[in-house]
């Protein structure tokens, strides 16, 4: 199946063998990712040196960026091995196009960033909403009623009390005011 490999330079041998087994490496990575599969095993791969940065996207020393490298470096070198002369500019543009790949997924990984959303339910994000009273709220924080606010597009029903000086009915519709001890203050609207 390889034996193409056999005829050729060592130079031009070591490009294919990198670029088959980074490709190789690269596909099974692909596949278990969409599969949604944890291909990380027990063997953590990433050794980054900084560690204040933790919830960086984007790690330089890991195993994925190892594999991009290599998938770009020994393609680049396959691609360009019987255009440059220099065995030198050639391991030098080979190593350009590996670091551009990197580069390449860094951006790409930007951009999926761009795309997620926090969608995380804080109470605090509640302060100024309007919300619908379902269970009668008694008056002057003498007790506690329920209501239904919407968030994100989510109907939650959460507890209730009001400072006001007479109990918000059902139906009625109010606005929080602050929050007490994971209960929301509200008055009426």
């Amino acid at each position: 199946m390889f034996g193409f490999l056999e005829n050729l330079e060592p130079l031009n041998q070591g490009f294919w063998y990198i670029a088959l087994g980074a490709s190789l490496i690269f596909l099974i990575q692909t596949i278990l990712t969409f599969i949604g599969s944890d291909h990380t095993g027990a063997i953590h791969t990433d050794f980054s040196g900084d560690s204040s940065h933790g919830d960086s996207p984007f790690q330089l020393f890991s195993f994925r960026n190892l594999v991009n490298f290599l998938l770009g470096f020994g393609w680049g070198g396959v691609a360009f091995y019987d255009s440059i002369g220099s065995k030198v500019l050639l391991f030098f543009v080979a190593i350009l196009i590996g670091t551009g790949f990197l580069f390449l997924f860094f951006i790409l990984i930007l951009q999926i960033l761009k795309l997620t959303e926090d969608n995380t339910f804080k109470l605090e994000n509640l302060i100024g909403k309007t919300g619908e009273v379902y269970l009668t709220i008694p008056a002057k924080m003498s007790g506690m009623g329920k209501i239904l606010i919407s968030v994100n597009g989510t109907n939650h029903e959460l507890q209730a009390m009001t400072e006001a000086e007479e109990s918000i009915p059902s139906s009625h519709s109010v606005r929080v005011i602050y929050i007490y001890d994971k209960i929301l203050v509200v008055s009426k609207v």
